[in-house]
Parts: C-alpha cells; sequence; structure tokens
C-alpha cells in the first residue's frame, strides 16, 4: 500500500513540474484544455493540479479568460537562484585567493531557513578530508558562517531559533540563549566569528560577513581546517584574511566596504 502511495506521490509531482515547465514555455498564458492536450493529461487531472499549483502561488488565473501563467512565487524563486548564481561567480574567485593565501578551505554560506547552506567552497593545498560542503546546509548555532548570519538577524529571529532548541554536536557547541548572544555581540564587535570545534571536534573555522548595496549581510566568508594548523596564534591573522575577502566580494556585488 504504502509503495501505491509513494507511486502516486511521485507521479502527481512529475505532472506538476511538467505543468510549471509547459506553462513557463508558453507566450505569457495557457489554458487547461491546451495545457493537458500538451501533456497527455485528462483535463481534470490537469485541473486539479493547476488549482493545488495556484493555492501556492505558483501559478495564477486570470480572471478574465480563465487561463494560467506563472506566479509570484515563481518568479521570486528564480529571482533568488539567480542572485544565488551571481553571488557564487563573483565569490568563486576570491575564495580561491583566500585558499592559497591561508592554505586552507575557503567557502560561502548564505542564509537558507534556519541553516546556513554553503555555496561555493575552494580548497587549499594543505587540504584534509574535509570533503566538499557545497550544496549543503548546517546549523546557524555550530559554525563560524552560520553565528555570522545569526548575528544579522532581528533578536526576535533569534530567540525564535533558539526555542526550537538547539543541537549540541560537540561538548563545545554552544546551546543556551545567553552565551550565544554574547557571542553574536563578539562578532558584531570584532567584524568576524569563530568556531572552535563546536561543528566537529578538531574543526576551527573562521567567518566573515559580505554585504550588499544597502548594507545588509547576505553571506559569509568562512575559513576551516584542523584545530592543529589553524592554532589560536592564526585566528587573527585569519578573521583578516576572511574579512579582506568578504570586503571584495561585498564591493563586486556594488556594497560598501564595512
Amino acid at each position: 500500500m504504502a509503495m501505491g502511495l509513494d507511486g502516486n506521490a511521485v507521479r502527481s509531482v512529475d505532472r506538476a513540474a511538467s505543468l510549471l515547465l509547459a506553462l513557463g514555455e508558453s507566450q505569457g498564458e495557457a489554458g487547461v484544455t491546451e495545457l493537458a492536450r500538451r501533456l497527455g493529461l485528462h483535463k481534470s487531472t490537469a485541473s486539479r493540479l493547476l488549482a493545488t499549483l495556484q493555492r501556492r502561488g505558483l501559478v495564477e488565473q486570470d480572471a478574465e479568460t480563465g487561463k494560467y501563467r506563472l506566479g509570484l512565487v515563481v518568479i521570486r524563486l528564480a529571482e533568488r537562484a539567480e542572485r544565488t548564481l551571481d553571488l557564487r561567480s563573483l565569490a568563486l574567485p576570491e575564495l580561491e585567493r583566500l585558499a592559497r593565501l591561508t592554505h586552507e578551505t575557503a567557502g560561502l554560506g548564505v542564509l537558507e531557513g534556519d541553516q546556513v547552506l554553503f555555496v561555493a567552497q575552494a580548497d587549499g593545498p594543505n587540504l584534509i578530508a574535509v570533503g566538499d560542503w557545497t550544496g549543503r546546509a548546517s546549523a546557524l548555532h555550530a559554525n563560524a558562517s552560520g553565528k555570522v548570519l545569526l548575528a544579522s538577524l532581528a533578536e526576535r529571529e533569534v530567540l525564535r531559533i533558539v526555542r526550537r532548541g538547539l543541537t549540541r554536536y560537540t561538548e563545545r557547541t554552544i546551546t543556551d540563549l545567553e552565551p550565544l548572544l554574547e557571542d553574536l555581540a563578539r562578532a558584531r564587535r570584532r567584524g568576524y566569528s569563530t568556531a572552535l570545534s563546536e561543528l566537529e571536534t578538531g574543526l576551527t573555522a573562521v567567518a566573515a560577513p559580505v554585504h550588499d548595496a544597502r548594507g545588509a549581510v547576505i553571506a559569509a566568508v568562512e575559513v576551516w581546517g584542523p584545530a592543529f594548523r589553524l592554532t589560536p596564534r592564526r585566528i587573527p591573522e585569519l578573521a583578516a584574511q576572511a574579512r579582506e575577502t568578504a570586503a571584495a566580494i561585498s564591493v563586486r556585488l556594488g556594497g560598501a566596504v564595512a
């Protein structure tokens, strides 16, 4: 029974995706009959799927013609994807320079819901099995990039995230509100954040904020590596290098150097 339901769900998702793609290829708008014919669907099936997509804001129906077009949600998602791709392409040369300079791994993290999503990575020559984090998400409170992004949020947003519960990954992970708020305040004062064995034991990271043209924090540049190389003595130097890289990316995005 479960397998049948899973199959039906997958088929419905595939059909809904096909409808969105067909609308995207249409010249402006398309009617239910036309879409059903193009995709080989029953008209009632196409109508039901379009109604579901409309409730989610993925398609809109013209009140006069009854035809459908892509909704604002799809447009916003497309704009967001374009911004992410632009950010990645602008950041990669700077990340590669940072990785060569520090001989460590450099990455770029952005806010994705209540997590940090790594959208770009450059590996230094001293890489030791940290793996490729591109496309992976992580908890905001447990790594340097996440804390940079958290520090840019309104306190009510931080409180909301903390109330849901903070996972403890190591004995050094910050899981209580007051220590976290203190750490975020320190990050704002210094212009960078650190994570010392907070996500993984023996992993040290330093991150600095990237600003857009309005001065808002939209990403974080991070350098990370094993604690035996990223010693406390190196932190100030790495922080300065991460800040320089973040500032260079900010300038390329039209932002001002903080």
